[in-house]
């Protein structure tokens, strides 16, 4: 038996911001009798009242990981475990290193094998006598949490404009978990779940057809969260979409930050059947993207690279059979008006028709930002359009600015 050496470990703790609203006993922790460290609650937090302390080991257990025997303090993660015993994890996927981008249990691309089931190794408490395998690429149907499924009357990034407005346009779910950490963020009760039911691609494509069916539309939507973190999870739930609705009018959508969109994954999703995609970017300047994504400058780099080289390789190579719409975000405290003329000139130069939708960041989740006035809206409209683009559509408190300047409702 291999003995591992002590390291720091941590404790969640309350402090003075607590509201009591149970948001992260409800939808977070996965270990209400005694802290794992895991931090879910942490990041998740509305109102930024929990704080991680550094606690004492109190005692060591074994277990066994990919058949050898470790020995490893109690009461912390799988994932701490086995970054213990020295496995590599990364927030943005490559070779050799386990995955592990949203840390609050929700997207699964860190599961690993425990006693015999599939588990998210970042909540997943460690326990003694534990069998964990680490190489889990033989299941053949992977799980992540997917919840949500509902019609919408608005659609998304990658909705086309000219729809909006018309009852329900398209059937749509949302992907648990995300890698980034917008203090902003308008979605964050589906950024941070980490406690729904993990649903297999298959049973997230059924429950998909039968509301596509219920509310009649062609279009099926995923959006986030983060959808593509999981990309066996993405790549098989939108193949067995495809065959549960064969028809010609079936429409699969994808809305995503595209963070971790290489090339290699866009083709894979293409021939899955992907035909329609939203990709926001998050600013043009590094120190715009970190603001706006709450993320350190080595990650930010990386991810905003990815985001702007994955929006060029689809319009390069696929914007003859796959609709494409890119999102960019506005609120003068994030980001200012001369870079949004940047990002509309970088756009036009990709491809001047291409659909681009201005968001309206507002405050949400931890932000005490102030959104911003349909006045200021038209004028990122007028900015933009002024820069060549002929498909801009504005969010605004009183509804959107098309493409032809008007408010609709």
């Amino acid at each position: 038996m291999k003995h591992v050496k002590q390291v720091k470990l941590y404790v969640a703790n309350r402090n003075e911001n607590c509201t009591e609203c149970n948001f992260c006993k409800n939808f977070v922790c996965p270990s209400l009798e005694e802290c794992i460290g895991c931090g879910a609650c942490y990041l998740a937090c509305p109102n930024e009242a929990v704080e991680m302390k550094e606690r004492e080991v109190e005692r060591h257990i074994r277990i066994k990981v990919d058949g050898e025997t470790f020995s490893v303090p109690d009461k912390i993660t799988v994932k701490k475990a086995l970054e213990i015993v020295g496995y590599e994890f990364s927030k943005f996927p490559e070779r050799g290193k386990i995955f592990a981008p949203c840390e609050v249990g929700g997207c699964w691309s860190c599961a690993v094998e425990v006693d015999g089931e599939l588990k998210p190794s970042c909540v997943t408490p460690i326990r003694d006598g534990m069998r964990i395998e680490t190489h889990v690429e033989s299941y053949k149907e992977p799980k992540r949490l997917v919840h949500g499924f509902s019609g919408h009357t608005v659609g998304g990034v990658g909705t086309p404009w000219w729809l909006k407005g018309y009852g329900y346009i398209e059937a749509a779910c949302f992907a648990c978990g995300c890698n980034f950490r917008c203090p902003q963020c308008q979605n964050w009760t589906t950024t941070y779940c980490g406690k729904d039911l993990p649903l297999t691609p298959g049973i997230a494509a059924e429950l998909m057809t039968k509301l596509r069916r219920a509310i009649g539309v062609d279009r099926m939507a995923i959006s986030g969260g983060e959808c593509t973190l999981n990309r066996k999870w993405l790549i098989q739930y939108i193949q067995e979409l495809k065959k549960l609705n064969p028809d010609k009018e079936a429409r699969f959508h994808v809305d995503t930050n595209a963070s971790i969109l290489t090339g290699d994954y866009i083709d894979e999703l293409v021939n899955a059947g992907m035909t329609d995609i939203g990709i926001d970017v998050k600013g043009l300047k590094l120190e715009t993207f970190q603001r706006i994504t709450g993320l350190d400058s080595k990650l930010a780099e990386i991810y905003m690279k990815t985001e702007w080289n994955a929006l060029k390789y689809v319009l390069d190579n696929y914007s003859s059979e796959v609709f494409v719409g890119v999102g960019i975000p506005y609120n003068r405290d994030l980001i200012s008006m001369g870079e949004v003329r940047e990002i509309g000139e970088r756009i036009a130069e990709m491809d001047d028709e291409v659909q681009v939708c201005v968001l309206d960041y507002r405050p949400e989740f931890r932000s005490r930002i102030k959104r911003p006035t349909f006045q200021e809206m038209f004028e990122v409209w007028k900015v933009l359009h002024e820069t060549g683009l002929k498909t801009v559509i504005c969010q605004t408190v009183h509804g959107y600015i098309g493409p032809d300047g008007k408010l609709s409702l």
